[in-house]
């Protein structure tokens, strides 16, 4: 259902992307790099996040790692992961398939700055097998994403 989801985005958003389905696992940054041959910071994850009461979703380079200080200044709040089921019941995708596209709840969506390193990058699809290439930009635009900066240099080691 989840990939069926996502299909219906595409075919009423842009019907030009589609939708790229692996013989191969995507659930991981490492896997989906793999699959799809290409380097993991290409690969955009897509994070649920808890901050309070709230649920919101940060889409960052497969090789950012989240800035504590950054996360709080921006959203107001320490961030936390949901369990894997409350993610798929928020996103309707299963962990290593979530994505910002078809999602079940209407959320807020993020993209953090560290994806416009890349003329294209490549989210999952709703599926662990499933992915899209897109540029940045038009992925924020379909989404309605606003554009944030909430992880570390991923040429830095330092951080908190």
């Amino acid at each position: 259902m989840s990939l069926d989801s996502v299909r219906a985005f595409f075919a009423e958003r842009a019907p030009d992307i589609d939708v790229v389905v692996t013989d191969a696992s995507s659930a991981t940054v490492a896997e989906a790099a793999a699959a799809h041959g290409v380097e993991p910071a290409r690969i955009a994850k897509t994070l649920t996040l808890a901050i309070g009461e709230r649920v919101v979703l940060v889409v960052a380079r497969g090789d950012a790692r989240l800035d504590n200080k950054k996360m709080r200044a921006t959203f107001g709040g320490k961030a936390k992961m949901p369990d894997a089921e409350a993610v798929a019941a928020l996103t309707g995708h299963p962990v290593g398939g979530v994505c910002p596209f078809g999602l079940a709840t209407a959320l807020p969506v993020h993209c953090d700055v560290s994806l416009k390193a890349f003329d294209v990058v490549v989210p999952a699809a709703g599926a662990t097998n499933a992915a899209v290439y897109i540029a940045p930009e038009r992925m924020a635009d379909l989404v309605g994403a606003t554009w944030v900066d909430v992880c570390r240099d991923p040429s830095s080691s330092d951080g908190d």
